[in-house]
């Protein structure tokens, strides 16, 4: 094919793209790990080229800017599919039918209903981050709230087993096995952690009703801002794993998202601390 005859080509049309990513599916993983990050850099430039033509001089003709808004929109749902599919391949689940599953395992086939009932898609689809590790399922769905929200309690189903000595070896909550004891003999319940990550939750028993109630965090940690030249920078000063303190630049501009960013550092490198750990807010920039 000429270059001039590859200039003059339409541009890949949303059916064209999807079928791209389906092939990439079926890559072998070592082929895999720079496709997919050249395919995902090409929707970019897409959606990038969208937004370059919707702001560019005067306002096109309805139908035009109609277009320009779907095409954007398509390109976005790319993205958000592409980021979907990333968390199913790196970390082992989607949010749908019987995952988690081993990441990086024989990549599954995908219907349309695992997209209508993925609770992993629907919270991209929403601007919102995936966790970097599977989240507690209840009813084989992704608990989300279990591990956002600060204040959670709720009445739930929980089975426990004993040792023959009466001992409980494990707990089986809201049909999901990946819950295990932290500590078994507090007065108040016993404490558990789902799969070794995230927050600390008690779990208290009284048969035949069970109430799960998650615990407020046990580690402080600062987040500091500070401003030179006129540029506001925002770092949280780390010291819980290590004898020194790690000073951690956040991508922010509010405390809000600084916070959101030290909460990600945290789920992603010390994933058993995620949930457990409250910020101090230290304002360096007030005279």
């Amino acid at each position: 094919m000429s270059d001039s005859h590859a200039l003059e080509a339409e541009p890949l049309d949303a059916e064209a793209l999807l079928e791209f990513a389906e092939r990439i599916e079926t890559l072998s993983p070592d082929i895999a790990a720079w496709v997919a990050p050249l395919f995902q850099e090409c929707l970019r430039a897409r959606l990038s080229e969208a937004q370059l033509l919707a702001d560019a001089g005067s306002p096109p003709a309805t139908a035009s800017a109609a277009r320009q808004d779907c095409d954007a929109e398509l390109a976005q749902v790319a993205l958000d599919v592409a980021e979907w599919l990333k968390t199913l391949w790196d970390v082992g689940y989607m949010g749908a039918g019987s995952f988690p599953a081993a990441p990086r395992s024989a990549f599954p086939r995908i219907e349309l209903d695992d997209v209508f009932q993925s609770a992993l898609f629907a919270r991209i689809r929403q601007g919102k981050r995936p966790l970097p590790f599977p989240p507690p399922t209840r009813s084989c769905r992704p608990w989300h709230a279990l591990i956002e929200d600060e204040e959670f309690a709720q009445h739930v189903e929980a089975e426990l087993l004993y040792d023959a000595g009466g001992r409980p070896l494990g707990v089986q909550i809201e049909a999901d096995t990946g819950w295990q004891f932290v500590d078994t003999d507090t007065t108040a319940g016993m404490i558990v952690q789902h799969r070794g990550r995230g927050p600390l939750f008690r779990l208290e028993v009284t048969p035949p009703d069970a109430r799960l109630l998650r615990l407020p965090a046990d580690h402080h940690q600062p987040i500091r801002l500070r401003e030179r030249g006129g540029i506001r920078s925002f770092t949280l000063e780390w010291s819980l794993t290590g004898p020194t303190t790690s000073a951690v630049p956040l991508r922010a501009a509010t405390w809000e998202r600084a916070e959101s960013e030290a909460a990600h550092w945290i789920a992603t490198q010390h994933p058993a601390l995620y949930g457990r750990v409250a910020f101090l807010r230290a304002d360096d920039t007030v005279q």
